[in-house]
């Protein structure tokens, strides 16, 4: 049996043996109750609470404005859903850069507070000294590399990254750091299919890609984009995999339609 069936409850040490077992590692992100206990009972390994909610569930143009409350508010909702995916949320802009002791004291809450099960943040070096400081608090830290959101305003745009020979070579040198300060995962986001590769085979920890080609160890989509909930974002590393937007479009339209004739609610659906 592979190590993804057998395991009735994932944990990082679980996404470490599927990584030996050559199994890709499945994650998508989720928000709120309903959609997580859905994604939960599809099968994924790994369910994000990302700060990725400020741009499909409250409007914004980017990742910054996520406060360490909102995440919170997020995680608690995913978590009364979930039986058996890893839970790993967000540590939002401004909670951990900078300041070890702050970032320590933002992951016990998210982790008290929220009843997640791990960490993500965004950056190499910079953010290691953080990195460091939550783990000695025993709480698991998934790393994030390439493309980082929460750094669009320094980078201008949200194209491919590590591009230049001297950005890759950073990119793999934090790649190894995070390992070595202890991360359990690395994310990397819209960076070169071959760099990809090349970092998934130098480190024994699990690489999940988004937009960083097909030899990552797993790889994770926003949910309300491969929905087709969320449609004027189109990327190439994108696929839908529905059209809900459509789907529940036309659905509204229909009820609307119904009630306005009186053909809603008939005689059956009235007591």
């Amino acid at each position: 049996m592979s190590v993804h069936a057998n395991a009735r409850k994932v944990t990082t040490h679980t996404l470490q043996e599927m990584k030996r077992a050559g199994e890709k590692i499945t994650m998508l992100t989720a928000y709120d109750f309903s959609l997580a206990k859905l994604v939960d009972r599809g099968g994924v390994d790994v369910i994000l609470v990302g700060d990725s909610a400020s741009n499909v569930m409250a409007g914004r143009d980017t990742t910054v404005p996520m406060s360490l409350e909102h995440m919170i508010y997020h995680a608690q909702c995913v978590e009364r859903a979930v039986d058996r995916a890893l839970i790993v949320v967000d540590m939002p802009f401004g909670t951990y850069q900078g300041n070890s002791a702050i970032a320590l004291e933002s992951a016990i809450r998210i982790m008290k507070e929220s009843g997640g099960h791990a960490v993500k943040l965004e950056g190499g070096a910079e953010i290691v000294e953080s990195i460091q400081r939550i783990l000695t608090a025993g709480i698991p830290v998934m790393g994030h590399l390439g493309l980082t959101p929460q750094s669009i305003y320094k980078f201008g745009t949200y194209t491919v990254r590590a591009k230049e020979e001297e950005e890759a070579s950073k990119l793999i040198a934090d790649a190894k750091l995070l390992e070595e300060a202890g991360c359990f995962a690395v994310v990397l986001e819209k960076i070169p299919a071959h760099l990809a590769k090349q970092v998934s085979e130098a480190l024994s920890i699990p690489t999940i890609g988004i937009g960083a080609g097909q030899n990552c160890d797993g790889q994770v989509l926003v949910l309300h984009d491969m929905l087709g909930i969320t449609t004027d974002f189109s990327p190439r590393f994108l696929r839908r995999y529905l059209d809900l937007e459509s789907k529940i479009t036309g659905a509204v339209e229909q009820y609307c339609e119904d009630v306005r004739t009186g053909d809603f609610p008939n005689e059956e659906e009235s007591y």
